[in-house]
């Protein structure tokens, strides 16, 4: 049931001395885009009648066919606490739409929607809680980031070790004026790195939320002369950051993933939905993990699962069931890095769930040991398989899956294969620092 209406948007613009609407949308890297309007038309943006030029977005569409159509989702108006209280500044989130008025196909927000829809239609909705990690380093004399942390905390660190605690304390109290749960915040165990978690959400308004999230951790950071940044591997020889992702589906009310009389507490649904998961998970790494980067998170010695292996409770595998049943039960993937379109990474992994769930897929047996300790022959012995290597390896096992090229569709999967590709060459092709101090004087 919606929040607001249009009456209710344009009460809210007047009363709050609201001048300047963005209204946002997200590209197919996940980045976040907007379009600034004034208070004066805003009744024409919530007629849908804003446009935009979509040959200037990555992923979207040519110059030949480059007008694109703004449609706000009411619930989604948010005043920005940060901005002035005097001329205050809002936002929208946008669906894209085409002239003709039908969904772009290429709106990451569509392919969610598309998605959601399906699992509707077989009586679910989906619940997600992300667990979004993030670094804070210095900036120099000219304001650039630098990879120098302000700290030497570790995990749970309090201050003055953690000096990340007045700007952590702030973005939460941001998040809160803006309608969010907070439920913990801490010190990570890579120095300058830090975790915010907030409740969870049906998937939508999650992937709404986690694109809120990172702009407010970043502009909050900036305040405090900061840099925030999601990605995934920043620093050599320490962590790198993840975005847990902890998902449940419920049905008529209740949590499909949950069985009081099954093994662990889980159901047949949640038993197909894991090993559907696994099953397709080298197909959507390129979606949950998306950068050339993403793939020096996912080694072994740093916390991140690069084994293919499910537990009920073992935190080196690549899906975790947390200790929580009844409307608390739910299947943690830990692959995933805050880099993800968030979009695009919730509509993937649904489909692999659902796919479980239609073919009655049953996993592997649980693996409850420490899968870091095992050597190669033991990890074959558990068939214990590895996520792919690198984002070129990430990308081809995507263009082989007919369930995660469904899930894109023709338009985002041409678009992002090639991107994604084009990026993975850049890195090919360059001379690093590494190189030179390896090979320069040697040969």
């Amino acid at each position: 049931m919606s929040k607001y209406t249009k009456a209710d948007i344009l009460r809210l613009v007047e009363e709050d001395d609201v001048k300047f609407i963005r209204l946002q949308f997200t590209d197919m890297n996940g980045q976040l885009k907007n379009v600034a309007i004034t208070e004066s038309q805003i009744e024409k943006a919530l007629d849908n009648k804003i446009m935009f030029d979509g040959s200037s977005i990555e992923g979207f569409v040519g110059i030949e066919q480059s007008d694109m159509y703004l449609y706000p989702d009411l619930d989604s108006f948010v005043i920005f606490p940060w901005r002035p209280q005097q001329g205050k500044v809002a936002r929208l989130i946008c669906d894209v739409y085409k002239p003709d008025g039908t969904p772009f196909e290429g709106d990451p927000r569509y392919i969610l929607k598309k998605e959601l829809a399906k699992a509707e239609k077989m009586g679910y909705t989906m619940n997600v809680g992300p667990e979004c990690e993030f670094f804070l380093f210095q900036t120099d004399d000219n304001g650039k980031p630098t990879t120098i942390t302000h700290d030497e905390g570790g995990y749970f660190d309090l201050a003055p070790i953690d000096m990340g605690e007045n700007c952590r304390r702030e973005i939460c109290q941001t998040l809160e004026s803006m309608g969010f749960e907070i439920e913990a915040s801490h010190h990570e165990v890579a120095q300058g790195q830090h975790e915010i978690d907030f409740k969870y959400e049906e998937a939508l308004k999650c992937a709404d939320d986690i694109m809120t999230f990172k702009l407010v951790v970043k502009t909050i950071a900036q305040k405090h002369g900061l840099h925030a940044t999601f990605m995934a591997k920043p620093l050599y020889g320490i962590n790198g950051s993840g975005m847990h992702t902890n998902m449940s589906l419920m049905k008529g009310g209740q949590n499909a993933f949950y069985d009081p009389d099954g093994k662990d507490g889980l159901s047949e649904a949640a038993y197909s939905y894991i090993a559907g998961l696994l099953k397709h998970v080298k197909s959507t790494a390129a979606i949950t993990n998306p950068t050339v980067n993403s793939y020096k998170r996912l080694v072994p010695g740093y916390e991140a699962p690069c084994y293919i292996a499910w537990s009920a409770s073992n935190r080196s595998a690549l899906i975790r069931i947390p200790a929580s049943r009844g409307m608390g039960t739910r299947v943690e993937l830990r692959c995933p890095d805050p880099t993800c379109n968030p979009y695009l990474a919730l509509a993937a992994v649904l489909a692999a769930g659902l796919d479980g769930i239609k073919q009655n897929l049953k996993p592997a047996d649980s693996v409850d040991v420490s899968i870091f300790s095992l050597t190669p022959q033991q990890r074959q012995s558990y068939g214990i398989d590895s996520l792919p290597g690198t984002l070129e390896s990430a990308i081809k096992e995507m263009c082989a899956d007919a369930v995660v090229k469904d899930v894109l569709g023709e338009h985002i999967l041409a678009r992002y294969a090639e991107a994604k590709l084009s990026e993975w060459d850049r890195y090919r092709t360059k001379v690093t620092q590494w190189e030179l101090d390896e090979y320069l004087t040697k040969y």
